[in-house]
């Protein structure tokens, strides 16, 4: 069995971009994947073009060589498209060995430690509380889901006095659990918008009184020693990963202190041969991985695969999207994802005559501007 082909296709998760890879063998074994949109997301079929003609003909069964290779290619540590790019041709190879072999990716990983997955909505927002509690019942009520995730932001960060976006995000926080079941949980992400360390713990103390689920990736993630500090002086959960890369980048941040739950995405840091890579490191720390997934159908099973093998496995992030595309998702059932043992491969079909048509939505982000006229992070 041998690499014979790569092809992309432009399409969209809901209102994101999205490029879809296809590899092929020369007997006709297909698998799937798709890739991160960190942007430029035309940037892809062209670096997925020149790294496949690195491994034109190899063995496909062998994703970890492969991967292992693609990583040796370049002079350079690879950046964010190449590991996104690489990621995806780890994935569709997994989804390839396990059709080969007519077992579920999470077998080739050592089998199950658990029956299914649980997993968390992201709701990306702090919406008022009739808006939030018509999201919630209703996702509680389709899929069963009793985690969520919300912005700590109830208003314009960075055109308002930063206490007044701390002592908002301590009465809302109340109000939101007054208004749920006591055994819900609420995470808050806080995207990485914020640059002083200090900001940081004076947001998690508005939480802390009413013990959230954790606190997300409040600062960047170059310097380390203020992750060390920061988590020292929390006194919730400190959740962040999404924005690291390699294996190296999460030990650096764990031998620090720095982290209380590792948030890899497995289309961003090289795919699954390295996130069990970053699980291993973890775990010898003490540490749950909760993967980063604001992603497709596609990446959705890369993680339950993952996730159904790791023992320090947390909780997944889920982002309920319809796409045409792949008519048979893994989709929440009392808020668990549900292993497939039957179904070789990832477990998913993907519908090729929905792909015929160029589905392409053009998406940037908007770099927010403070009063003064510098930016901010956003």
């Amino acid at each position: 069995m041998r690499i014979e082909s790569l092809h992309t296709f432009r399409q969209r998760v809901g209102n994101r971009p999205r490029v879809l890879v296809k590899i092929t063998t020369d007997d006709g074994v297909a698998g799937w994947s798709e890739v991160y949109n960190h942007g430029p997301d035309l940037a892809y079929p062209p670096l997925l073009d020149y790294l496949f003609e690195q491994i034109r003909g190899m063995d496909p069964r062998r994703p970890a060589a492969v991967n292992q290779f693609l990583l040796q290619s370049s002079r350079f540590p690879q950046g964010a498209l190449g590991l996104a790019a690489i990621a995806a041709i780890d994935h569709a190879l997994w989804d390839i060995t396990g059709k080969a072999l007519g077992v579920p990716v999470y077998q080739l990983l050592g089998g199950a430690v658990r029956d299914r997955v649980p997993v968390y909505a992201g709701l990306y927002s702090a919406p008022d509380l009739p808006e939030l509690r018509e999201a919630t019942a209703a996702l509680h009520e389709r899929f069963g889901f009793t985690a969520f995730k919300l912005s700590p932001y109830r208003r314009d960060l960075h055109r308002s006095r930063y206490g007044l976006v701390v002592r908002e995000l301590g009465d809302y926080f109340a109000r939101v659990r007054q208004e749920h079941p006591d055994e819900w949980e609420f995470a808050f992400d806080a995207h990485a918008c914020l640059w002083q360390p200090r900001q940081a713990v004076d947001l998690g103390a508005a939480l802390a009184p009413n013990q959230p689920l954790f606190l997300e990736e409040p600062i960047r993630p170059e310097h380390v020693p203020s992750w060390a500090r920061i988590r020292s002086e929390l006194r919730v959960p400190l959740a962040t990963g999404e924005s690291l890369y390699s294996p190296h980048e999460f030990l650096a941040l764990l031998t620090a202190g720095g982290a209380d739950i590792v948030q890899p995405d497995i289309c961003v840091v090289g795919g699954l041969t390295q996130m069990v890579k970053i699980a291993a490191i973890a775990e010898a720390h003490y540490v749950p991985v909760t993967p980063h997934n604001p992603l497709g159908p596609l990446a959705t099973a890369a993680n339950v695969h993952f996730a159904a093998a790791t023992t320090n496995f947390g909780v997944l992030e889920f982002k309920p999207d319809d796409v045409s595309w792949c008519p048979d998702p893994y989709l929440p059932v009392d808020g668990h994802l549900e292993l497939r043992p039957d179904r070789p491969g990832w477990g998913v079909e993907i519908d090729e005559a929905a792909l015929a048509t160029d589905d392409w939505v053009s998406w940037v982000r908007r770099v927010p501007v403070r009063p003064d006229g510098s930016t901010a992070w956003m």
